[in-house]
């Protein structure tokens, strides 16, 4: 796998970026890639103690306040909104039907992506992207022999749909949207809207659905803002980013739909618990104290917090507690004990959390290698995305669980990426601060070459690994669609929060005008 990967990077021709002797993106296929177990071997009981010198990253505080979101209200709701988006999708549905040909067919679904609409009409569409396969196979496609941009286009949404296409010419494939769907959604509707060929009625529903989303969206903030209030972290861990509007904005950009409001409301509490812990990781405990605190993690105990500070107190037993919880609503609505799955990812991300700091304070530069085979897994993507998947999966099997707990390849894919596009955006000011180095630092200390050429060859590598997970979602798998559409959407998202430097961390720049965007403010009906 490293030399057919390696050889497809000869594409980027960037003849300057230098090579390790090994291709990183293999460990992350390797069983062996996830973290070894650390010896943690708790001794005494470590107090808060004034006199140990700590770090600090002084990140700002939260711009969005509680009595602020708790304070939102939306008026597209209630029986009116629903009636009228009712008669929209009726209309939209006609018109499905009554489309006969295969270039206004690929159109017609290529602006209900991109409106963010093609949810409501999965069915439809996927009788037409079926259709329009199977025309392939016995030469129905010759209204498309001279159109350059309806084979680019047909080849783009079959891909999109899980189908494996062969190409024309490499040159033909249009690459993916990295980008955030209901973002561009948000961008689409408003040069949709400016189009000489628009339709009024798909605008109309569009900004309808758009809105009445956005109040379900702000309804579940809501919850998930109580519940961050409630667990006193934000306000008692002020070393801590503080930033649950963030993190609530990361679970709609993995999965925006109405139906996974649950989801969304879990997977913020895993994203805020997540960057809790990260800056304990990173920023606050001592050595001794993280020892204790991975020790804790593994055995998933509460006698364990008696040898823990105070700090790590308050942390370990809103992790405990958040999580059984978790798994409590699944025993109840499934019958399934799942706890053994979410704590060995907690697990897995406090070992790779641990081997980071043991790197900083023993000033240890990893390889690349050696860097990628623990960072695909402390970038925290597997431990959102196992939970994840309990969240979306009615019913829960047993057969797909042996892959999840090795980790699959859509998990590897979507969380390579999403580390190394948070180090392409994060790297540099995370040095400032004192941070383990990066992919980006790694590949400069082993080859020697410059901090461009490094970012180059990072960009790249990002580039392949899309895809070989665009060559994962067209082979059989056991997950559902549902599924591999969030681990596609985590490294969307990636791209998305990371485009202009820390969009997690930085709270006053593009995710700002983006929450704002998304989540704030609806769009203006005339």
């Amino acid at each position: 796998m490293a030399h057919n990967l390696l050889a497809s990077l000869s594409v980027c021709n960037f003849t300057r970026v230098l090579v390790p002797s090994r291709d990183p993106i293999s460990f992350v296929t390797s069983r062996s890639g996830i973290p070894r177990p650390v010896q943690c071997m708790p001794t005494s009981k470590i107090s808060d103690s004034p006199n140990i010198l700590r770090r600090s990253a002084n990140y700002q505080p939260s711009i969005w306040h509680y009595d602020y979101i708790q304070s939102l209200k939306n008026e597209y709701v209630g029986e009116s909104c629903t009636r009228q988006i009712n008669n929209l999708k009726g209309q939209v549905r006609m018109m499905l039907h009554k489309v006969v040909d295969p270039f206004e067919q690929l159109e017609l679904i290529d602006i209900l992506q991109r409106l963010g609409l093609s949810y409501h009409f999965e069915g439809e569409i996927k009788r037409i992207i079926e259709g329009l396969y199977n025309m392939d196979d016995h030469g129905g496609d010759s209204w498309k022999t001279e159109n350059l941009y309806a084979t680019a286009l047909k080849f783009r949404l079959l891909r999109q749909h899980g189908y494996d296409v062969s190409q024309v010419s490499h040159a033909l494939e249009i690459p993916l949207h990295w980008r955030m769907l209901r973002l561009e959604a948000r961008w689409f509707i408003d040069i949709y809207r400016r189009r000489e060929d628009m339709n009024p009625i798909l605008l109309e529903l569009a900004e309808l659905d758009f809105n009445m989303v956005q109040a379900t969206h702000q309804e579940d903030l809501k919850q998930v803002s109580r519940w961050w209030k409630s667990t006193g972290l934000g306000e008692k861990l002020s070393f801590a980013r503080d930033r649950l509007m963030e993190n609530f904005l990361w679970t709609v950009g993995i999965t925006f739909q109405p139906q996974f409001g649950y989801c969304r409301r879990m997977l913020t509490k895993v994203n805020a618990l997540i960057t809790t812990i990260d800056d304990v990781y990173d920023v606050y405990g001592t050595l001794d104290e993280l020892e204790l605190f991975t020790d804790a993690v593994e055995r998933w105990d509460i006698n364990a917090m008696d040898q823990l500070p105070d700090y790590m107190k308050i942390c370990f037993l809103a992790l405990h507690n958040s999580v059984n919880e978790m798994a409590f609503d699944t025993l109840k609505e499934q019958e399934f004990h799942i706890i053994r799955y979410l704590k060995k990812v907690w697990a897995d991300l406090c070992r790779s959390y641990l081997l980071e700091a043991k790197w900083y304070y023993t000033g240890y530069t990893p390889t690349l290698q050696e860097y990628i085979e623990n960072a695909w897994i402390s970038i925290s993507a597997p431990t959102i995305l196992v939970h994840g998947y309990f969240f979306v999966t009615n019913p829960i099997t047993k057969e797909p669980l042996v892959s999840l707990e090795e980790y699959p390849n859509i998990i590897r894919w979507s969380s390579l990426i999403l580390r190394l596009v948070d180090d392409l955006g994060t790297s540099s000011d995370e040095l400032e601060r004192g941070d383990v180095p990066k992919s980006i630092q790694c590949y400069m200390n082993e080859t020697g070459a410059s901090e461009k050429d490094a970012r180059e060859y990072i960009r790249c590598l990002i580039m392949v690994t899309w895809k070989k997970m665009n060559e994962e979602r067209a082979t059989t798998s056991p997950f559902s669609q549902t599924f591999i559409e969030i681990a596609m959407n985590l490294a969307r998202m990636g791209q998305c929060m990371y485009q202009y430097g820390d969009g997690h961390g930085i709270v006053d720049r593009e995710t700002k005008d983006r929450i704002l965007s998304l989540l704030i403010k609806p769009i203006p009906l005339n």
